[in-house]
């Protein structure tokens, strides 16, 4: 059973940064796909980041490129999403995912596991 559990949130004004932290136990392949997704109220869960493990491509959704970076520590088992020159628009509840399978990174049906979620908070 894979367990992924999120830190790193909190409140910052816009056009600060954050790094997220998602630490995760108890995979056994290391050829699997992590992701951040968040959802802001009213919203749908939206695909953030993702890195495929097996080539180490990344990928970005539109609206953080640029201004975001997803790394994994394979020594910590940890997956982080660094975001810089935060905008109103970035405050939402942060997830990290997890799937065997290398599915399309953006789609949400494609993961198995997921954390309990960080709540980020940008503030003008």
């Amino acid at each position: 059973q894979v367990q992924l559990v999120e830190s790193g949130g909190g409140s910052v004004q816009a056009g600060g940064s954050l790094r997220l932290s998602c630490a995760a136990s108890g995979y056994t392949y290391n050829r699997n796909l992590m992701g951040w997704f968040r959802q802001a109220p009213g919203l749908e869960r939206e695909g953030v980041a993702a890195f495929y493990t097996d080539n180490g491509k990344t990928y970005y959704a539109d609206s953080v490129k640029g201004r975001s970076t997803i790394s994994q520590d394979n020594a910590k088992n940890t997956l982080y999403l660094q975001m810089h020159s935060l905008q109103l628009e970035d405050t939402a509840v942060y997830c990290c995912a997890f799937s065997y399978a290398l599915v399309p990174w953006h789609l949400p049906t494609g993961y198995t596991y997921w954390g309990q979620g960080t709540q980020v908070t940008v503030s003008s």
